[in-house]
């Protein structure tokens, strides 16, 4: 069995957007050169997201919206006493900040419309990392 792994590095500039990293996690996936697998993609942050989405401007507004309506932001949570992003933290342990795919035939296995999407909740920040871990042969 095979593995591979890569950094995706990027950058966020505003408190809340969401980034599209599709086209960099399939280029990782045309570097591992492996044929039937699986990939893990991790985004190691406590305030950010990865989702599977359309990447369409009203699509990643909405979500972000609706994300604001769940777990409004500075609605006397007991963290932002310490540091005033409990809201980020909250809406990231409940949506999560990994997705797994499978690789078959060497083409990473995806809906027409789910686009590798990082929903920032605290930005905005010079650094963030989306890990990808390939295995397979």
């Amino acid at each position: 069995m095979k593995t591979f792994s890569k950094e995706i590095e990027f950058s966020t500039s505003k408190p809340k957007e969401v980034i599209d990293l599709t086209s960099e996690v399939m280029n990782a996936v045309k570097e591992c050169e492996i044929e039937d697998g699986i990939l893990v993609a991790q985004l190691p942050h406590a305030t950010s997201m990865l989702i599977l989405n359309e990447s369409e401007s009203g699509v990643k507004q909405d979500i972000l919206e609706k994300l604001d309506d769940f777990a409004p932001p500075q609605d006397g949570y007991r963290h932002d006493r310490i540091d005033n992003n409990a809201d980020a933290h909250i809406k990231a342990a409940l949506v999560g900040s990994s997705r797994v795919l499978p690789i078959i035939d060497g083409k990473l296995i995806r809906g027409t419309w789910q686009s590798f999407l990082v929903v920032e909740q605290d930005g905005p920040r010079s650094r963030r990392n989306l890990i990808i871990f390939i295995m397979g042969e």
